[in-house]
């Protein structure tokens, strides 16, 4: 949408697949409001359009209470763009603002606070200081309409430094008081959380206490799946997936700035696309409340914009129908990048059962224990400095994959490596790519899940090889699928694992997670529904780079050799 005419012609059709891409003023009631606002649609001469919420903050325009704008999902294009802009946008979501300042900011980015600035004014209406004052303004509205918080952990929890500026700040967003914003109607949750520096663990059960969210998305959203991709790599101790298919919850521990936190997504069934996810959270420390949303946004995949994605896919008519079957397939990022980065070298060459065994043994020999368990949740995941220095032998692994586990985490630890919201991501690819044992597709697939780039083909993926010679799709033509080729992956990983009867994948070869050489799922088939229990055993994953039974590649990955495994087969390179 690149005229104001175009933009007009979206508020008066009441588009929201355009919510969240820009905001609309009204200069006859000093009101901004979303495309989708029921409201009557102004006259196109009172109206003044905004990329961000907060350039219609700074504009003097206060937040529509009818359709809440600033509730609305983020933009994905800041998911797309990988500069200075993008990477701001991203890192300011993430809480960084709010931990560091602006100077913190601008130095992570390689800017001056005023070049930073300059170049956030110019491109969305709005500096970063207005930027992290309008995420503020939408945490705080959240927790005082759906918790019981007293005013003054609402203030902390959203990140003010004091009370009164929370009290300014929601006065200017929402011309309201935080008690009317909060109105008469009796809040859905009670508090578990402490205010600022309490430190106090989180319940003792699951059912205590607990912050209760709305996390939006935008329609159409396929739960299904990535429940299902979630429960077959869940770490016992740290994850969970509990209930039945359609009505799950997945858990999880959280490792934050102020401390550690639990968080619960429920699935939304088949047909009850509500355009959210209910979530739940119990955090040590209320100041970690919007880095942990972020951090579970980014898992879940909920800025997407699944009707763009499908738009660009369903061009090519090799992806269409696929397209159509899983409409809304999400992309699945990551809650914590340095876990991921470890658990991908863990998965390497072995099944995903494997990998997650291998997983479930460092839990166990250098995880830190949750102070009071959460029901299954026990442990958070090792710090990468406690990593780098571990023997690792517990693991059972090859020598060489053991040092790149240790290469790999002290990188992290040392800042070598980078791999947060707002990093180059060019830059961390390089980085990623010098260290011994990590290949081109390691280094794709955590360009794609920790850094949540939308764009990435693995590098010698045999999933996407094996479905290009069997002409399911044509990677001649892979370049149009840009600025989405992350979510074309995805699709055909997906309908690799659902082909065939499943059967069939009782005669699959599982030995010590190993494959049988010449076996391949994708071929032997599993039906429709099986993902599942496909994935619980067979992880799709890229050629071995270096060995006798491959054609070589330019970096060999860490660990024994072995066969090239296709998209389905029992054998993997990496965890994904």
């Amino acid at each position: 949408m690149r005229t104001d005419e175009g933009r007009y012609e979206a508020v008066a059709s009441r588009d929201a697949r355009f919510d969240g891409a820009f905001y609309f003023a009204v200069t006859t009631t000093g009101i901004y409001c979303r495309p989708s606002c029921p409201a009557v649609t102004p006259k196109r001469t009172n109206v003044r359009f905004f990329p961000t919420a907060a350039a219609a903050h700074g504009a003097g325009f206060r937040a529509c209470r009818r359709c809440r704008p600033d509730a609305v999902p983020g933009s994905a294009e800041w998911d797309v763009r990988a500069d200075v802009v993008g990477r701001a946008m991203r890192l300011i979501g993430d809480g960084v603002v709010d931990r560091e300042g602006v100077a913190g900011l601008a130095a992570r980015l390689g800017y001056s606070a005023r070049q930073l600035h300059r170049h956030l004014t110019a491109e969305v209406g709005a500096g970063p200081l207005a930027l992290a004052r309008a995420r503020r303004a939408h945490t705080a509205r959240l927790l005082l309409q759906t918790t019981a918080l007293p005013a003054t952990e609402v203030a902390f929890a959203a990140g003010f430094a004091s009370v009164r500026q929370f009290n300014d700040t929601v006065r200017t967003v929402y011309a309201a008081t935080p008690l009317e914003l909060r109105g008469p109607r009796p809040p859905r949750v009670v508090p578990s959380g402490r205010h600022r520096g309490d430190r106090a663990g989180p319940g003792g059960r699951p059912d205590e206490g607990g912050l209760t969210l709305r996390l939006g998305y935008r329609r159409p959203y396929e739960a299904g799946h990535l429940f299902d991709y979630l429960a077959a790599r869940a770490l016992p101790g740290m994850e969970e997936v509990v209930g039945e298919r359609g009505r799950r919850t997945y858990r999880r521990t959280l490792r934050l700035a102020h401390g550690h936190g639990v968080a619960e997504v429920a699935e939304r069934p088949a047909g009850d696309d509500a355009g959210w996810l209910d979530c739940r959270l119990v955090l040590s420390d209320l100041r970690d409340l919007g880095s942990a949303v972020s951090r579970v946004r980014r898992l879940f995949d909920l800025d997407a914009d699944p009707l763009a994605v499908a738009d660009r896919l369903a061009g090519d008519p090799a992806l269409a129908a696929q397209v159509g079957r899983l409409p809304g397939l999400r992309a699945p990022g990551a809650a914590d990048p340095h876990e991921l980065a470890v658990r991908a070298v863990l998965g390497q060459q072995v099944s995903v059962a494997a990998g997650r065994r291998l997983g479930a043994v460092l839990l166990a020999a250098y995880g830190e224990p949750l102070a009071t368990p959460s029901g299954g949740l026990t442990v958070l995941f090792p710090r990468v400095d406690t990593i780098a220095c571990a023997g690792l032998v517990e693991l059972g692994m090859p020598a060489g994959r053991r040092d790149t586990v240790r290469t790999l985490a002290g990188a992290l630890a040392d800042g070598s490596v980078v791999l947060d919201a707002g990093v180059d991501r060019d830059e961390a690819h390089r980085a990623l790519l010098a260290l011994r044992g990590i290949g081109p597709w390691t280094a794709g697939y955590l360009r794609m899940r920790a850094l949540g780039d939308p764009d990435v083909l693995p590098p010698g993926d045999a999933a996407l090889r094996a479905a290009d010679r069997r002409g399911d799709v044509d990677l001649g033509r892979a370049a149009a699928w840009a600025p989405w080729r992350s979510y074309a992956a995805h699709h055909v990983w997906a309908a690799a694992a659902t082909r065939g009867d499943p059967s069939r994948l009782t005669r699959v070869g599982l030995r010590a997670g190993r494959a049988r050489p010449g076996r391949h799922a994708a071929e032997d088939g599993c039906g429709p529904g099986a993902w599942s229990e496909l994935t619980t055993h067979v992880e799709p994953g890229p050629h071995v780079e270096r060995g006798p039974h491959v054609e070589p590649g330019p970096r060999g990955e860490a660990g024994p050799v072995g066969e090239a495994v296709p998209m389905g087969g029992t054998g993997s390179r990496g965890e994904r």
